[in-house]
C-alpha cells in the first residue's frame, strides 16, 4: 500500500508540475528554476524538448546521488524520470489559456510548487536541483523551499541575460510562487524527518 501511496504521489505531482510549465509559463517564455529552469532555456533557444533535456542534465547530480546519498538517488530518479516524461506529454497544452502573463506566471508558479511539495512530502522529488535541496537540507538544515529559491534565481538571471527582460521579470514571480508554496506544502515533512 506504502508503494501504491508513493506511485500515486509522484504521478500527481508531475502532473501538476507539467501542467504549471505549459499551460501557464511556456506560453510566455518564463521559466521555472533549477535544472527544469535550464532545460526550459534550452527549449526556448534551440526547440529541444525540455523534459528530455531536464533527464539529461539531472545525470551528474543522480551520479553524486549514486555515490553519496543512494537512498535520494532511489527516492529520486522515479520523480524525475516522470516529471519530465508528462513535461513533454503535456506539452501540446502550451497557448490552450490565455491569461496575463504576470497572472500566468503566478498560477504556473503555485502549480510547479505544488507538485514538488508534495513529492518531498513523500521523500522523492524531481531530481535535479530539488535533489541537490534535499542533499543541503540534510547538511544544514535550511529549508528546501528556500534553497530551491536561492538555485533557481541563479537561473533565472541566466535566462534574463539569454532570452528577454519579460522573461527574466516573470520568472521572478514564477519562482516566488514555486519556493512558497513549496515551503508550504513540505515543510510539514521537512520538520518530520
Amino acid at each position: 500500500m506504502k508503494y501504491v501511496r508513493i506511485g500515486v504521489m509522484i504521478i500527481l505531482g508531475s502532473i501538476l508540475l507539467s501542467i504549471g510549465i505549459n499551460l501557464f509559463l511556456t506560453p510566455y517564455k518564463v521559466l521555472d528554476g533549477g535544472i527544469i529552469g535550464i532545460g526550459l532555456i534550452l527549449h526556448y533557444l534551440l526547440g529541444l524538448k525540455a523534459g528530455l533535456m531536464v533527464i539529461f542534465l539531472s545525470i551528474p547530480v543522480f551520479l553524486i546521488a549514486w555515490i553519496y546519498y543512494r537512498q535520494y538517488f532511489y527516492n529520486s530518479l522515479h520523480g524525475m524520470l516522470v516529471s519530465s516524461f508528462f513535461i513533454d506529454l503535456l506539452k501540446p497544452l502550451s497557448g490552450v489559456i490565455h491569461l496575463a502573463p504576470y497572472i500566468s506566471s503566478l498560477i504556473g508558479g503555485i502549480f510547479v510548487g505544488l507538485g514538488i511539495g508534495l513529492m518531498l512530502r513523500i521523500g522523492t522529488s524531481t531530481g535535479g536541483t530539488d535533489l541537490l535541496a534535499q542533499f543541503l537540507f540534510e547538511k544544514t538544515g535550511i529549508n528546501v523551499g528556500i534553497l530551491i529559491f536561492l538555485i533557481d534565481s541563479i537561473v533565472i538571471l541566466l535566462g534574463g541575460l539569454l532570452i528577454s527582460g519579460d522573461t527574466f521579470l516573470l520568472s521572478c514571480i514564477t519562482i516566488l510562487a514555486v519556493g512558497l508554496t513549496t515551503t508550504f506544502i513540505s515543510t510539514k515533512s521537512s520538520h518530520s524527518t
